[in-house]
């Protein structure tokens, strides 16, 4: 089955139409390495003639239905990404860059809790949102000669 025929029975499935804006922006989740902004995602579909508006219109559609999960690291601005087929509310880790800004989805297994006793309920239960911050590989200076 090709992704395309995938998105559209993924879509149906949740009760959305399989418009070509829709579409378009659940192939860019698809294919990202972390949540996007709005702005990176209209970004991504630069070109393919869809305004700022629709995007967003489609951003919350997908979210609402479950599709795909919104996120706001700190900074106030949201970020999506596609709902996961096998852990669809499982929290997991993101590093922030802190030069750049980038995203990135960690594995959950990347940070482990042990909460004591007399902890938060939501911190055992696993419902709290974790953020590894520090500087991208893309982002950190070689280190040169010394001297």
């Amino acid at each position: 089955m090709s992704q395309a025929i995938d998105r559209r029975e993924r879509l149906r499935k949740v009760g959305l139409k399989a418009t070509t804006p829709r579409l378009a922006v659940l192939r860019v989740l698809d294919e990202a390495v972390g949540p996007l902004a709005h702005a990176d995602v209209v970004a991504a579909l630069d070109g393919d003639g869809i305004d700022r508006a629709t995007v967003y219109r489609n951003l919350t559609d997908l979210t609402d239905a479950g599709l795909a999960h919104r996120s706001d690291l700190g900074d106030h601005v949201w970020r999506f990404r596609v709902s996961s087929v096998v852990e669809p509310d499982a929290a997991h880790p993101h590093f922030v860059c802190n030069a750049c800004g980038e995203v990135v989805c960690l594995p959950a297994e990347t940070v482990r809790f042990n909460p004591p006793r007399g902890a938060p309920r939501a911190l055992r239960a696993g419902a709290v949102a974790v953020q590894v911050r520090g500087v991208c590989d893309k982002c950190r200076r070689p280190l040169g000669p010394r001297g």
